[in-house]
């Protein structure tokens, strides 16, 4: 059996934790066994001023930890299955999944409860797509905007931006600690 595991993960906070989550169990299931993480960084970190369905979607936060195992620099990463293409490159698997986290969507407000409770043409920050058609579809009448970054980011740009509310992963949110943060679910 090896004795050393490199996992590649990028750098933020959230995928950080990720894999940390993933390091413990293999250290508790293989005690003998080194677990080291390679912070990768992947063309969707460097691109923050372009929202996501304009820079092109899957992939573009897995090539180069993709690219990383192809070249033996790491023996497997840790990655969010929603960023995952749906067809790896030749010489890759999808081995595991793990037990899947609250699935749910957040609304984050410093002054709103709920979704009904903000302003008619309240300005509201998402990056995903889904979000922004589930978002419009309950209210038609709100000011959906793109907001990038992670966690950390999209909260400070909730405070210094002047968004109304913005919404987020519940789990990457309970992960980090800003459970507390969640005005609704």
């Amino acid at each position: 059996m090896r004795k050393k595991i490199t996992i590649g993960t990028r750098s933020s906070k959230l995928a950080l934790w990720q894999a940390e989550y993933i390091a413990d169990r293999l250290r508790g299931q293989y005690p003998d066994l080194t677990v080291k993480l390679m912070h990768i960084t992947t063309k969707g970190d460097k691109i923050l001023d372009v929202p996501l369905a304009k820079i092109g979607g899957k992939g573009l936060f897995t090539k180069e930890l993709e690219s990383a195992m192809l070249e033996g620099k790491i023996d497997l990463a840790v990655h969010s299955l929603k960023d995952m293409p749906t067809a790896l490159p030749q010489g890759l698997a999808l081995t595991a999944i793990t037990q899947r986290f609250d699935c749910g969507d957040a609304l984050v407000s410093p002054m709103y409860k709920t979704l009904d409770n903000l302003p008619h043409g309240a300005k509201v920050g998402t990056s995903s797509l889904r979000r922004k058609a589930q978002l419009l579809h309950a209210r038609p009448d709100l000011n959906i905007c793109s907001l990038r970054g992670n966690v950390n980011t999209r909260l400070r740009k909730l405070d210094e931006e002047h968004f109304d509310a913005i919404v987020l992963a519940v789990a990457g949110l309970k992960r980090l600690g800003f459970g507390d943060r969640i005005t609704q679910i």
